[in-house]
């Protein structure tokens, strides 16, 4: 049976060896070192013999089931409990459905995280991704062992109040989420290895400790053995092959052992005895102890020890001694010297005090020396506290950050350049300087990789080949006068400045030289790890294999061993990486981390820091994996993470990598501080932040609460002031003000020593959030309060008086409202403050417009407007903007409306130079309305809505967008047009996807029969049907039974008021609508309904239906009072009688109507109807009922009504028929004549020819009366 001990895929303790053996370079530094070994049970081996050997056999043959995708499920849990939130839940889902059809910003987001979105299920709550190359998996993985999956997706996710909830209101609330993001480990680790055989050869651990090397093509085999010394293997090669130097490639020799190695400090005990043959060596006896310099790590071959006894400092052997059992386990904790962890500390080197000093400067005084505008009363303009300087700012450099490490001055030397004098003791201070046995601060100059003593040592020369003629002759000075430790220095150097040149054999004698002059002394330990180092490169650089073994472990062991050894060269990270394989192998977690940390440290120094973040992601890892997450060191690895993911643009995992960080138990306010800073440099990134003055996100609410706990020093404490006026100005920025009052005065509360000004400036601040917060009378108190101490300046004061008007205002008491502007206009004016004097001047005119006094309005808005257009836009770009919307609102609601469209379209200009997209949201918004309902035009009514659509997008509002989507297909549908209707049918359908993931069914129902209408319009009538069954479903699915009356109702009224198959509007209303209608007891609908249907009946001619809802028609409007229905039921029940013959019921009901009629009569429409009325009456009773004496009273009336009303057309007919029945029926010819006469004469104005009195006509070919709609 495999063991799996070196295959745990996913948990932290992941052991990643692949290309641990690999003989070609490769320029993925994590991905050739870190990568899982596959276990052969997995991967398809039948079975193994005795030694533990597969069976050959081709892999092939074996059917191996990978996953091609990964279903990742996202939970909104309670943090507390872990439980599921059902609520929560269903508003995650929500969001999912809009990211469903528009899925930019997933992509965004899993494309930071190495993976590929192939699909989004809202339904199931799952994200579906896939990997396409092993590297990519790799780096999901590592993401996900680091913890930052499940906060990438709340920053996704959820929206700004999430951040803004504080832990006391979560806990109150019992409400504290998040989101856990679950993930099928199995199907990974399937998917991990498929792609791993992809990539070709991989490796499989045997339970006989052998790792075996394989391809899924074939099952060649190579076995590593165990017992490995490099001094046995190394052939050739170089260091960039990954430290091979293998003669018989096909074995390894290394040791994979049963149980892990430990790494430790202190002391040991020699368990045998040994007589050294090199002076770097120590000799020691049995049971001598041993004191370990640096660290001991149990897997390499040698570590740096101190004799007790004689105090011989030299390389043992780790096999020969035992370290001290006692306090080993918390040793091996302490993996990192006290002065390496300072390579955590950001590289800016920023001191605490410069942090404080940074904070202090960012608190907002604005809102004390800046004019508010008080809100408007046309423009629904939103109150908002938005100051444009930020509550906190990126930390920055600062000139105190320098290093101070060296108390004396840095030593320079001139190179001497007179021949005769060079022999005259020019040299003794460079020798006395070089020939130090210990090492001294200033020695670390010499030592770096970057060669600064070039630039600061030394100085006088004109190249460097005289400066190396100059060190030669120093070293034969040094030589006569046996200095051995200035000899050495001087070799090394030496050497350094060859390799510079690519003069590696030279070198190479240099740096041996050094090592002989020493003797294997090790007082200059640096010195010592400097030149072990530089000669093992040059070894492998010339392949010179003999000499290379000698010290290669235990150069291995000098740069594992001793703590902040000075990197001398860039090609050291080679021997670490072998050493970070033999630390893997041994499985020794402390030593790899260890190993972690210097290639981490090693190629940051080289400012290769994308080489350097795999390490590092690898150390947070390991820190997990030993549970050290309530170390600092495992908070500040996660800082360093964060800066590097910063680096490569990386948002989303910055916040995640701070987010993690700050639930270190070590957290700390310097850390809240860090985590402020790298969120101000990323969120932007994130949300896009556009407007002018924007303020921070919300992100960096939690870390300002958290830097506000953690204050405890007396220095902290007095930080907490600065800190609670950032969250106050957070708060209001977002429109909580409550919140933002309770931050305010907490502010007063820990600023107790400060100056009457600044305390005055945070009572100002505190009085306008209570204006904000609609608490007028406390803000008026707090402002007067201020005013009667006399200590404000008179910038302050004018703040006050405008602020006090403003509330003064609010609470109706213009009066002493006009007087404060006035003091405030005053102070400005002498202060020359033209901003805060345009701002007064557009307060005047908002009081102007609360007394209705627009004249005077206007008077000082265009004031205002001449004193804003003088500043700069950036400056007042948002008071302008509002001062023109209210303005253009004046002259729209006046007689100057083009004036008003002017101002709106200036407010939108000042508002896109601002780039401020709420003020730009209102004046496209105003412009909308104003060529709707002002000066329709529907082209410049589509143009404006369409640029509010981009806004919407912009601001990621997807309610606000499916609305003006809505408005622009109705737009288009009034055009009239078959390009116009095929446009608006495609705003219908997308305003129409949104309502679907937003879950509105109501606004879906009736998107869906708005695109049914325009199919109709369209004449397709085979989706007509289709969309108005799916808006019916969807109405019915809501459960609301008057939604589905009203959507019913509008259904049928697609083909009432169409123009074909007009039939089928009898089913929705009858059939479908009704009945709801009386179900859930809606007379109105009832009513609406049953008229509705009398016309449509009436129009098919469908007397005797009609005639049943023409009944019911006027009991529902006698019943609910609703007289002009009651009339108009009247008039279709006679009408109905009418046609059916009915003519005495079809009197009766007309008189009815006519009764029903306000008196006297109001508009020209009423004494029309009586007009119409009569005639019909006439008509009945002369042509229907045969009686010419009661039909002439009918015509008189009429006649008297037309005579009123001037309607020529309708006294000629009148007159026409009084003619016929005085002529042929009463017998009175003299009225016969002069209703004749006054015929012909209306005949001849309205160019009628001739006029018939002949009877016959009339009673031979008479026909019924049209019926006219009068509803």
């Amino acid at each position: 049976k495999v063991s799996r001990r070196l295959f745990p895929i996913i948990s932290p303790q992941t052991f990643i060896v692949r290309y641990c053996f690999s003989e070609t370079p490769s320029v993925k530094p994590m991905k050739n070192l870190f990568q899982s070994i596959s276990s052969g049970q997995n991967l398809g081996f039948p079975k193994f013999d005795r030694t533990g050997c597969p069976i050959p056999k081709n892999l092939c043959d074996y059917k191996l089931i990978f996953f091609s995708d990964i279903s990742l499920k996202l939970i909104m849990v309670k943090r507390k409990s872990g439980l599921p939130d059902p609520r929560l839940q269903g508003e995650l889902r929500g969001r999912l459905r809009l990211l469903e059809n528009d899925s930019r910003e997933v992509m965004a987001v899993f494309s930071e995280l190495s993976a590929r979105l192939l699909s989004i299920h809202s339904d199931q709550d799952l994200i579906v991704v896939t990997f396409k190359t092993f590297e990519e998996i790799w780096k999901f993985l590592t993401y996900h062992s680091l913890g930052f999956i499940n906060h990438c997706m709340e920053n996704l996710l959820l929206d700004q109040s999430f951040w803004l909830c504080s832990q006391e209101e979560n806990e109150a609330k019992q409400e504290e989420a998040g989101i856990e993001v679950c993930i099928n480990e199995e199907s990974l680790n399937l998917m991990y290895r498929g792609l791993l055989i992809q990539e070709g050869t991989f490796f499989v651990l045997c339970p006989d400790n052998l790792i075996r090397e394989t391809t899924a093509a074939d099952m060649e085999m190579k076995v590593y053995q165990e017992n490995r010394r490099v001094t046995e293997d190394i052939s050739g090669g170089s260091l960039g092959d990954d430290l091979t130097l293998l003669a018989k490639p096909s074995y390894y020799q290394i040791n994979v052992s049963a149980k892990p190695y430990y790494a430790a400090t202190g002391s040991s005990q020699a368990m045998i005895s040994y007589a050294s043959a090199v002076p770097e060596e120590i000799s020691f006896q049995s049971g001598d102890k041993i004191e370990i310099i640096g660290y001991f790590i149990e897997c390499l071959e040698w570590f740096v020890g101190r004799h007790m006894l004689t105090g011989q400092i030299g390389f043992v052997k780790t096999s020969h001694v035992k370290p001290d059992t006692s306090g080993t386990e918390q040793q091996n904790l302490d993996f990192l010297d006290e002065e390496e962890r300072t390579f955590f500390a950001k590289e800016r080197n920023v001191v605490e005090e410069d942090l404080v000093h940074l904070v202090k400067q960012t608190s907002n005084t604005e809102v004390c020396t800046v004019y508010r505008i008080g809100k408007d009363r046309f423009c629904s303009l939103r109150d908002g506290f938005s100051p444009p300087y930020a509550c906190v700012v990126p930390i920055t450099p600062h000139s105190s950050n320098q290093q101070t490490c060296a108390l004396a001055e840095e030593p320079h030397f001139c190179m001497q350049q007179d021949e005769e004098d060079q022999g005259s003791g020019v040299f003794e201070s460079l020798l006395l300087f070089l020939n130090s046995e210990e090492y001294e601060v200033h020695f670390k100059n010499l030592y770096d990789f970057s060669f600064p003593f070039l630039n600061t040592t030394f100085y006088g020369y004109t190249g460097e080949e005289e400066l190396v003629n100059y060190f030669g002759l120093v070293r034969e000075a040094a030589k006569k006068a046996n200095l051995p430790w200035a000899l050495t220095r001087l070799c090394f150097l030496l050497g350094r400045l060859s390799i510079r040149k690519l003069k590696f054999s030279q070198a190479r004698v240099y740096f041996e030289e050094a090592l002989g002059a020493i003797r294997g002394g090790f007082s200059d330990l640096y010195l010592v790890v400097a030149l072990y180092t530089n000669l093992t490169v040059i070894y492998l650089k010339q392949k010179n294999k003999e000499k290379c073994a000698h010290i290669f472990d235990k150069v291995t062991s000098l740069l594992m061993g001793i703590p902040n050894y000075i990197c001398s060269t860039d090609m050291e990270s080679d021997i670490l990486r072998y050493a970070l394989k033999r630390t893997v192998l041994s499985q020794s977690k402390h030593a790899e981390a260890r190993a972690c940390f210097l290639l981490a440290k090693h190629y940051t120094k080289l400012k290769q820091y994308e080489e350097a973040l795999p390490f590092l992601e690898r150390l947070q890892l390991l820190n997990n994996d030993l549970d050290l997450q309530k170390s600092s060191l495992s908070a500040d690895c996660y800082f360093k993470l964060g800066e590097s993911y910063s680096q490569k643009c990386l948002p989303h995992i910055v916040l995640s990598c701070i987010k993690v960080a700050s639930s270190q138990g070590s957290y700390t306010l310097m850390d809240s501080l860090r985590s402020i800073d790298l969120v101000t440099k990323n969120a932007p990134k994130l949300h896009r932040l556009r407007k002018a003055g924007q303020m921070f996100p919300s992100q960096i609410a939690p870390y300002l609460r958290q830097a506000l706990f953690s204050a405890f020093t007396n220095e902290q404490q007095k930080l907490c002031s600065t800190i609670c006026l950032s969250l106050s100005e957070l708060y209001s920025h977002h429109r909580l003000y409550g919140e933002a009052i309770v931050y305010m005065e907490k502010v007063l509360h820990f600023n107790t020593s400060a100056h009457a000004g600044e305390t005055i400036n945070h009572l100002v601040s505190l009085a306008w959030l209570y204006i904000l917060h609609r608490q007028n009378t406390v803000a008026l108190a707090i402002l007067n309060t201020i005013i009667d101490s006399s200590l404000s300046s008179p910038p302050q004061l004018g703040v006050i008086y405008n602020m006090t008007a403003i509330a003064l205002k609010r609470t109706n008491n213009t009066k002493q409202a006009a007087v404060s502007y006035y003091k405030a206009l005053h102070i400005s004016e002498e202060a020359d403050m033209v901003h805060n004097r345009a701002v007064v001047l557009a307060n005047f005119g908002n009081l102007c417009l609360h007394l209705a006094a627009n004249c005077l309005a206007e008077h000082y808005y265009v004031k205002a407007v001449k004193l804003f257009s003088g500043l700069p836009s950036l400056d007042c770009g948002h008071n302008f903007t509002q001062v023109l919307l209210q303005l253009g609102c004046c002259y729209a609601n006046g007689t100057h409306k083009k004036r008003g469209r002017f101002y709106y379209e200036w407010a939108l200009l000042v508002a896109m130079e601002t780039n401020h997209l709420e003020s730009q949201l209102q004046a496209v918004q105003l412009l909308c309305q104003f060529y709707t309902t002002v000066v329709p035009d529907e082209a410049q009514c589509v143009i404006y809505n369409e640029y509010q659509l981009s806004l919407a997008r912009k601001m990621s509002d997807k309610v606000l967008e499916g609305q003006i989507l809505e408005t622009i297909s109705q737009l288009y549908l009034s055009l009239g047009t078959e390009r116009a209707y095929r446009s608006a049918l495609e705003y219908t359908k997308r305003s129409l996807g949104i309502f679907i993931d937003l879950q509105k069914k109501e606004r879906e129902a009736y998107a869906w029969l708005q695109a049914g209408k325009i199919y109709y319009i369209l004449r397709q009538n085979e989706l007509v049907d289709l969309y108005i069954q799916v808006a019916q479903d969807v109405a019915l699915c809501n459960g609301d039974p008057n939604l589905g009356v009203e959507l019913f109702e509008a259904a049928g009224d697609i083909f009432f008021n169409g123009t074909w198959e007009r039939e089928k509007a009898v089913s929705f209303y009858r059939d479908r609508a009704l009945p709801l209608a009386i179900k859930t007891g809606n007379k109105k609908a009832e009513l609406r309904l049953c008229n509705k249907l009398v016309q449509l009946l009436l129009n098919l001619q469908d007397y005797e239906d009609s005639l049943e809802y023409a009944q019911v028609s006027l009991t529902l409007s006698v019943n609910l009072g609703n007289q002009l229905n009651e009339r108009i039921a009247y008039h279709r029940l006679a009408t109905i009688h009418h046609r059916l013959g009915q003519c005495e019921l079809a009197e009766h009901f007309y008189l009815k109507a006519l009764s029903l009629c306000s008196s006297p009569l109001e508009f020209d429409e009423e004494t029309m109807y009586y007009v119409k009325v009569y005639l019909i009456l006439g008509d009945i009773i002369f042509y229907d009922l045969k009686d010419p004496f009661d039909a002439a009273g009918y015509y008189h009336l009429a006649l008297a009504a037309a005579m009123d009303l001037g309607n020529k057309k309708a006294q000629l007919k009148i007159y026409t028929r009084l003619a016929i029945i005085y002529h042929n029926f009463l017998m009175d010819r003299e009225m016969s004549l002069f209703f004749y006469q006054r015929a012909r004469t209306f005949a001849t104005e309205l160019n009628v020819r001739r006029i018939n009195l002949a009877p016959d006509q009339y009673y031979k070919n008479a026909t019924w009366v049209p019926v006219k709609n009068v509803m």
